[in-house]
């Protein structure tokens, strides 16, 4: 038989380890609560940092606010997108069962808005209570929560109105692009689609944060980020949940009545196909838009949280001109990837492109033979 041969002071190791290990988590829960911080201790600093650009000589300031005009100039970017789709042909029995289930969704939408306002009504109180009666915070901060938290909600659940209306146009469109029977215009119009709801969310989000950065005083802004964040969550949270909940009744409810009429699911005759359209849009769209809108708002907070609070003084400036610089050049960045990406793959499909263009793109998937004459579109 073996024998497990106990080293001596082998126990008295793991006890003292397992002491060690209590009293870690003894400090850590036993810890003052001035060693601890939240978003509301926020001190965001001054913003007296200077580049130096081609030259040239660039505060800190001045590029937040070329940032600002480059997100309002993004939110008309996206806009004008919203009008190309809009204006692409489609026929009309299309676009009249497309504008039914907009109607649909429409109804949705304003449903979901007063339980937003009921949800918010009830968060609100749990706000007041918290911070004024628990935290005691003055009135104006606590106002100033509850205002943000309310553009927050705003935001998520106007992006997540635009988002639906799009999508319902580039469905059609996408819908009669495909009767031509070429792939590249029915890849185009949901791209389009999609870089225009994803341009004018991202640039409203950063809009807001950038407000709450340049224009609110700096005791003031954790506050504010704080209910900004609380009510883009919320909002998206609801209509996340509640698209998801809409399209699978609406998805049953379709099943069903092909159970009963002995009809397939996707008839048109199904009573129950403008409901389940409805619902993919419900779930597959307005869910989404708000949780990017939400996700991208809520990371960014994050992120100015952790320079305020934990990065050295000298640093904290030039890191959040850093982030949003780099946030907005992305906006920048996809614009332009975006109006030169169809020329490219237009000129590659074409067979005419043998410059530059036509070898950087094989480079990540091989160097590939030009298309031949069977795939050319025209």
């Amino acid at each position: 038989m073996l024998r497990m041969t106990r080293f001596p002071g082998a126990r008295t190791t793991q006890t003292a380890v397992l002491v060690w290990l209590c009293a870690v988590v003894l400090a850590g829960i036993l810890a003052p609560a001035a060693a601890h911080a939240s978003e509301l201790d926020l001190q965001i600093p001054a913003i007296d940092t200077s580049y130096s650009l081609f030259g040239m000589t660039v505060s800190g300031l001045t590029l937040l606010y070329i940032g600002l005009a480059v997100c309002l100039l993004g939110m008309g970017f996206g806009l004008a997108m919203y009008n190309k789709v809009k204006r692409m042909p489609v026929h009309k029995s299309m676009a009249d069962v497309s504008n039914i289930i907009y109607e649909t969704c429409k109804t949705y939408l304003l449903q979901q808005g007063r339980l937003l306002v009921i949800l918010e009504i009830f968060i609100g109180v749990c706000l007041i209570y918290y911070f004024g009666v628990l935290s005691h915070l003055g009135a104006g901060r606590v106002a100033l929560i509850l205002m943000w938290s309310v553009i927050g909600i705003l935001g998520s659940y106007s992006v997540a109105w635009f988002g639906i209306r799009m999508n319902t146009y580039a469905n059609s469109r996408t819908a009669f692009a495909s009767l031509r029977g070429k792939p590249l215009p029915v890849y185009e119009v949901p791209l389009t689609a999609g870089m225009s709801i994803g341009v004018l969310l991202i640039c409203v989000e950063l809009i807001m944060m950038l407000i709450i950065l340049l224009f609110v005083p700096g005791e003031a802004a954790g506050a504010s980020f704080l209910g900004f964040a609380i009510g883009e969550s919320l909002g998206a949270s609801a209509l996340r949940i509640g698209g998801g909940i809409f399209t699978k009744i609406a998805d049953i409810g379709s099943d069903l009545m092909k159970v009963v009429f002995k009809i397939k699911e996707d008839d048109p005759r199904n009573p129950g196909v403008i409901a389940d359209c409805t619902g993919d849009n419900a779930g597959d769209s307005v869910g989404p838009t708000a949780d990017g809108f939400e996700t991208y708002g809520v990371t960014g907070v994050a992120l100015i949280s952790f320079i305020a609070l934990a990065v050295m003084p000298e640093y904290k400036a030039q890191l959040l001109v850093w982030i949003f610089t780099m946030r907005i050049l992305m906006i920048v960045t996809s614009i332009v990837s975006f109006s030169v990406t169809p020329a490219i793959s237009k000129a590659r499909r074409l067979g005419r492109d043998r410059t530059i263009w036509y070898w950087i793109p094989n480079l990540a998937d091989g160097i590939q033979p030009p298309c031949p004459k069977t795939c050319v579109l025209e």
